[in-house]
């Protein structure tokens, strides 16, 4: 119970306010009607007055009372009538019609109330000034304006899928708005990119036409055949009767056109316009603004409070605030079921969910001049919560009396194709003399939109895969075309350019940008598909399937001057080297210490052989692993001709294994890719010193710029990146770039071309080559549908065979299956071991040229010496003889013999030993000398 007290004192303080509000509020609201005749005001009032007895939308104790008065045709006249019959009487609100006469009375009724910020409900004026809140800031009305029959034309399209169109409007406030709307709606449909409404051309012109003949016949030449036309009757009448004489009414052409247009006298059949529902009908239009202005102040009068209306237009005080807060309850307030249908208003005050009566001009008898039926209709679902159109084709009638939908356009027989130089589907041959011609194979492609000065003006021939596959296009889907090579040599990439707005706009260059611009029909070339292209051209079905790889130089072997030596490792080399003298050192000790290893020669004289010495064991442990065949310096003893044997056996499976080895590693061996792929660590690290690249703006470029997990490789790869290809590639064959990425054709066909470039890793992104086409162009579905029958019939192959593969792909696998030629790059480390062996044995030979010539000259001392020992000696040994003489002259006369003749035989041996000889020939052997005999005369 306590609870229950609560509740019901909580309630009471709640409503207390809106008791109190209610209370202060006037009870007594007056609305104003300026209506079109008298009939009009008297429905008003009488509205007004049963009004009161529906308590849906009138508060108990709150009272509607009415004020009508009868539109005047001069605006003038009309505003004094609202001071002076209106406002006078303090209304709150103002409900306005079109006068028979004259269009801007009603312009008037919003500026006098608009003055006070009286509302002002439109039930006639569909004019687009009236939604301008600058000017008349307190207008709304129950018709839409005719700017909103865009909404309706968009549906009409989408429903008859015509996705190109003319647009034909005067240049006056309506029709601009109009385009706008249509420009706005069209593109905000869908998500779906693919039916958005293009339009091909916009055909402004003055009102007051006297011949429109000049803008039909550049309709005329458009691809387009569905024309949306904004015009007056009069204009209108001037348009119809120039298109008939140009039979731009007959069958193919297909126009939508305004309500206006349609009371044109010569309408032709076939026309196809809007109606709104019940736009006359303005007794239904003053019943729902009534209930709108009813049930907005019903709710105001519950929620705020309401002071008295303006009662003195002499009077310039304060602005009304009641009646700016008065105007957004009335635009906030929807009614389901109105006498006109649903009845909403936008930002603006403008009527929304308004329907309308598809209508088709038909002549059904030759008695019947023209009649307008209706053929569908554009409603409000209260099902769907939105609008629907609903469109009986079976009973439409299309110019030419045709009950045929026209295509809505003309396909043009000659083409404007553009295509790149990008080898091998593009080959550009410039012709070098001025009567020179394209050879059969080719076709004449000069630069799109270039000047003479380009090339030196000459006239370039194009040849190739896609060349061959564009004559095969038209012959098969039956077009003309004219060639022309990219303006830039660039595929095309977007740029955004700032706008006044603070947006950006995205605008293409090269290929792309002269097909989104309509410059160009059609690409030909390798052209990747890819999100950012498909956003603003059609492609057809690829032609072509392939991805992105990674060019790059096959890598050179580490060494060539001791590439012999790779069949064994550094480690197995240094094994064989000790192993050779370990051996040659223990065959040595074997046969020098064995008991056998010396023995008598038969042939000898009691002579022994001297064992193996050390070395003779190493040049014997050489020659064997060497196979030599040396048979000089053997082992003699058992046990070392065993170890010699073992020795044999261990050289004989070192050089065998060697000599396999050999033929693996300079024969056989390829060279391996230094990348494996495109998750290689080298490319994703950027601190490696590794450069790659690819092309500036390229598919390739874009598909970079999407992948996150790729930013910082981008990053690092964007400052090298090429103008084209061509210079990427040929960076690549001389070193200077490591890795090129592009898609895979191209670079399969450059590895295919020099067996001296490889592919690393496997193919990512994707992709495929397709024919670029402008957006909704009418060819997109022959080029599809010839091109997957081109896949059928193997043609597509057969252009691969010719122009990509050339048979080389075959050649280099061959290559790299079959033996290399040892030449000189591979066994150059073995001439240069031999001549080392050369030059070591000439330095060699010269140390014993220069030692022999120093033992020569060491010699040549000594012979000087001995000989000048013997000189010394002779003159001793004189020097004694002649001492001798003397003392036997001396004996002989002291003995008395004179003259006496007595041989003397003297010899070195009888000479005295006292002398003691410091030279050399102090130990030769004693040298013979015999002396003539002596004669002297013994004297007494």
């Amino acid at each position: 119970m306590a609870r229950l007290i609560s509740i019901t004192g909580l309630m009471i303080l709640l409503l207390i306010p809106n008791s109190l509000t209610q209370q202060h509020n006037p009870h007594l609201f007056n609305i104003g009607g300026v209506l079109s005749n008298n009939v009009s005001v008297s429905n008003f009032k009488e509205i007004i007055d049963h009004i009161n007895f529906d308590i849906q939308y009138v508060n108990k104790g709150v009272t509607f009372s009415a004020t009508g008065i009868q539109m005047d045709p001069n605006p003038i006249l009309t505003a004094l009538s609202v001071c002076k019959f209106l406002i006078s009487e303090r209304v709150y609100a103002v409900i306005v019609s079109h006068p028979l006469t004259g269009d801007l009375s009603p312009a008037a009724v919003s500026y006098t109330s608009g003055f006070y910020h009286i509302p002002v409900i439109g039930i006639s004026s569909r004019d687009s000034a009236f939604s301008d809140k600058n000017i008349h800031v307190s207008f709304l009305r129950t018709v839409p304006p005719y700017s909103h029959q865009a909404d309706v034309w968009v549906e009409l399209l989408k429903h008859f899928n015509y996705m190109k169109v003319i647009f034909i409007h005067s240049s006056d406030t309506d029709g601009r708005a109009l385009l706008g709307r249509f420009q706005t709606t069209s593109q905000n449909q869908e998500d779906d990119v693919e039916i958005k409404v293009q339009v091909e051309a916009v055909i402004e012109f003055e009102p007051g036409l006297t011949t429109f003949k000049d803008q039909l016949y550049e309709m005329k030449n458009a691809q387009a055949r569905v024309y949306l036309m904004y015009a007056s009757k009069q204009d209108a009448e001037i348009i119809f009767k120039d298109a008939q004489y140009l039979n731009m009414t007959e069958t193919g052409y297909v126009w939508i056109v305004t309500e206006q247009a349609l009371t044109a006298k010569n309408v032709p059949v076939g026309i196809i316009g809007l109606k709104l529902v019940n736009a006359t009908n303005e007794d239904a239009h003053i019943r729902d603004s009534i209930y709108v202005l009813t049930s907005a102040l019903k709710e105001m009068n519950q929620s705020a409070v309401i002071t008295e209306a303006p009662q003195d237009c002499d009077n310039s005080g304060s602005i009304w605030e009641t009646g700016k807060v008065l105007f957004e309850y009335i635009r906030k307030q929807v009614i389901m079921n109105g006498y006109t249908g649903k009845v909403a208003f936008d930002d603006n005050g403008d009527r929304i969910n308004a329907e309308y009566d598809v209508v088709n001009i038909q002549k059904p008898s030759p008695y019947i001049k023209v009649l307008q039926k209706s053929v569908g209709k554009y409603y409000y679902s209260i099902v769907h919560s939105k609008m629907k159109l609903k469109v009986n084709e079976s009973n439409i009638v299309w110019p030419g009396t045709s009950k045929n939908k026209p295509e809505g356009f003309m396909i043009p027989t000659h083409l404007k194709v553009l295509t790149i130089d990008e080898k091998p589907f593009v080959y550009v041959r410039a012709l070098n003399s001025e009567g020179e011609t394209c050879n059969q194979d080719e076709i004449p492609c000069p630069h799109f939109n270039a000047s003479e000065s380009i090339n030196g003006g000459k006239m370039q021939c194009c040849k190739g895969f896609c060349m061959d596959l564009l004559r095969e296009l038209s012959r098969t889907i039956n077009f003309t075309y004219s060639l022309a090579l990219s303006p830039d040599g660039q595929f095309g990439s977007y740029i955004i350019k700032n706008t006044t707005g603070g947006g950006g706009k995205k605008e293409w260059t090269g290929l792309i940008g002269e097909l989104v611009n309509e410059r160009a029909d059609m690409i030909v070339a390798p052209l990747t598909i890819n999100p950012e292209r498909a956003e603003f051209i059609e492609f057809s079905k690829p032609f072509k399937y392939q991805g992105i790889t990674i060019l790059e130089k096959k890598p050179s072997r580490s060494s060539t001057l001791v590439s012999f030596l790779q069949p064994f490792s550094n480690t197995l080399w240094i094994l064989v080297m000790v192993s050779v003298h370990v051996v040659a050192l223990v065959l040595y000790l074997l046969d020098r210490f064995s008991p056998f290893g010396r023995f008598r020669l038969s042939n000898s004289d009691n002579t022994e052989e001297d064992a193996l010495n050390l070395s003779s064991a190493i040049w014997f442990a050489w020659g064997v692993l060497l196979n030599s065949g040396i048979g000089e310096g053997t082992p003699r003893s058992f046990s070392a001709r065993v170890l010699g044997m073992v020795w044999a056996g261990f050289a004989m499976i070192i050089v065998a294994s060697y000599t396999a080895n050999l033929a693996a590693f300079l024969v056989l061996e390829r060279p391996k890719t230094k990348l494996t792929g495109i998750n290689d660590a080298r490319l994703r690290n950027t601190m490696e010193n590794l450069t790659c690249a690819t092309v500036k703006g390229s598919a390739v470029d874009m598909y970079f710029r999407r992948q996150v997990e790729l930013s910082n490789m981008y990053r690092t790869m964007e400052a090298n990146n090429y103008d084209t290809a061509e210079d990427a590639i040929a960076d690549v064959k001389i070193g200077k770039l490591m890795a090129f990425i592009w898609d895979s054709s191209r670079l399969d066909f450059e590895a295919a071309q020099d067996c001296e470039l490889v592919t690393a890793g496997e193919l990512f992104g994707r992709s495929g080559y397709a024919i670029g086409l402008q957006k909704g162009s009418p060819w997109a579905d022959a080029v599809t549908l010839a091109i997957l029958d081109f896949h059928e019939s193997g043609f597509m192959e057969r252009l691969d065979n010719t122009w990509i593969l050339l048979g080389n792909v075959q050649q280099c696998e061959q290559y790299e299956k079959t033996p290399n030629t040892l030449g000189l790059k591979n066994m150059a480390g073995v001439f240069i071991l031999v001549a080392a062996g050369i030059v070591g044995g000439i330095g060699l030979i010269i140390i014993e040229m220069v030692y022999k010539k120093h033992q020569i000259k060491k010699q040549k001392r000594l012979e000087l010496a001995r000989h000048a020992a013997d000189k010394w000696r002779t003159a001793i040994e004189k020097r004694k003889k002649s001492r001798s003489r003397a003392d036997v002259q001396r004996r002989l006369k002291a003995n008395g013999i004179n003259d006496t003749v007595m041989p003397i035989s003297l010899s070195v041996e009888e000479l005295p030993r006292s002398l003691d000889l410091q030279s050399p020939i102090h130990s030769m052997e004693p040298i013979p000398i015999e002396l003539s005999p002596l004669r002297a005369p013994i004297r007494c």
